[in-house]
């Protein structure tokens, strides 16, 4: 088990949720904080939730806005003298039907939860391999491993996101750089609540499915086990066994898959 202290670890979506529960857990250990949102008021809650809130650093973020992630992973680097660590947690659901879902809401879910994950990437990756080692975990979902209803754009951008990083460690870990991809399932967040409709409005409520997942505690512990452990891919929760149902009886996935109850 890799120890993370005095590490100094970059989280976006970290004004709540997962991002909020990985850094309060990740304090304890010892570590330097980066945390990223757009929310400076939560930040700063969270921060204050910290072990050593000295040793957590506040960073604006919107990861929408590219023209900015040069100069934002610049003062990162700063605020510390260096970083070992990206976590790229911050994005966004869907609740909706293919047929009900307007093309800008497949176009937002990209931006957000793509685009923008991977451009803080290429930002930040020189720095890394001037350093010689580095790791970006990358916080995806069972989605970006099989498709489910009422998550189309969500799923192809979360799909997205296991093609690029999966391609990126297979270039770089032999150079030092580290890869892990959790894929939760549902946990109990705002994010059903923040999630698209398929008119680009938020849903503005948390369902079913989601209110009974597992904690943001449960899964932010998983989530640093498996970083800690350096592994290359983690599955997070009980719907994890659709994943395998997928790869080894796909027959029996794609009956599975439209009776299960994702709302």
């Amino acid at each position: 088990m890799k120890d993370l202290k005095d590490n100094t670890i970059w989280i976006t979506g970290a004004s709540s949720g997962i991002g909020e529960a990985l850094a309060i857990q990740l304090s304890v250990m010892g570590v330097n904080l980066i945390l990223s949102a757009r929310r400076t008021v939560e930040l700063e809650r969270v921060r204050a939730l910290c072990a050593s809130p000295e040793k957590v650093k506040i960073l604006p973020l919107d990861l929408t806005d590219l023209d900015s992630h040069g100069e934002k992973t610049t003062e990162a680097i700063s605020l510390f003298g260096q970083v070992d660590h990206l976590i790229n947690n911050g994005g966004r659901s869907q609740r909706s039907l293919v047929k009900d879902t307007i093309l800008q809401v497949d176009r937002d879910l990209m931006e957000v939860n793509y685009f923008g994950s991977v451009s803080l990437t290429k930002q930040l990756l020189p720095h890394m391999l001037k350093r010689g080692s580095g790791h970006f975990t990358i916080i995806t979902s069972l989605t970006g491993v099989f498709g489910t209803p009422y998550r189309s754009g969500y799923a192809a951008s979360k799909h997205a996101l296991h093609g690029f990083y999966d391609s990126m460690r297979a270039e770089l870990e032999d150079v030092g750089i580290k890869v892990t991809i959790a894929a939760p399932g549902f946990v109990k967040t705002n994010v059903s609540i923040n999630a698209f409709q398929g008119d680009g409005q938020a849903l503005g409520q948390m369902d079913d499915a989601q209110a009974n997942g597992l904690t943001p505690d449960e899964c932010a512990k998983a989530i640093i086990k498996a970083i800690r452990k350096q592994k290359r891919e983690v599955y997070i929760g009980k719907e994890s066994y659709a994943a395998y149902v997928k790869r080894y009886l796909p027959w029996l996935f794609a009956r599975l898959i439209k009776k299960a109850k994702v709302r």
